[in-house]
């Protein structure tokens, strides 16, 4: 057993959404931006549905971790091990509107806690450094200075 995992949180207590449908997941990986970092790969999709056009609603996760990774006690380990660093660090950074989608390698059983919360928080902004660059207009869409 690790002990590297903070012992209390400096936040108060806030439960994550989570994804639960299969199509929630298959959208984040067919259209999503990715990031690769070395514990997991990280995809970013925007939510789908008439009810988020209004006001976006909180980020959700979804966290994978495939039978090649290791066996059922190993993938329940990282991924317990992806929820508790995420739920600590308070987001890290995630929009809202937005589904991420955690793929988890077999690095993120055995990483330092630390190197887990920094990766995440390097993979969110990466993304969102790419929608914000997806969402300028490009020069040609530009106006004409007058």
């Amino acid at each position: 057993m690790t002990t590297d995992a903070p012992v209390e949180s400096q936040k108060p207590e806030k439960k994550l959404a989570r994804l639960r449908r299969r199509q929630d997941f298959v959208r984040a990986s067919k259209t999503g931006a990715r990031f690769s970092a070395r514990l997991f790969t990280l995809q970013m999709a925007g939510q789908g549905g008439p009810e988020e056009t209004v006001s976006p609603a909180e980020a959700r996760f979804g966290f994978t971790v495939t039978k090649k990774v290791a066996g059922a006690v190993g993938r329940n380990r990282i991924r317990r091990r992806l929820k508790e660093a995420l739920r600590i660090s308070g987001d890290l950074g995630a929009r809202p509107g937005r589904d991420y989608v955690f793929v988890a390698r077999r690095g993120a059983l055995d990483a330092p806690f630390v190197e887990i919360v920094s990766q995440m928080a390097q993979g969110f902004a990466r993304l969102d450094e790419r929608s914000a660059a997806k969402a300028r207009p490009k020069q040609k869409d530009r106006p004409a200075a007058s």
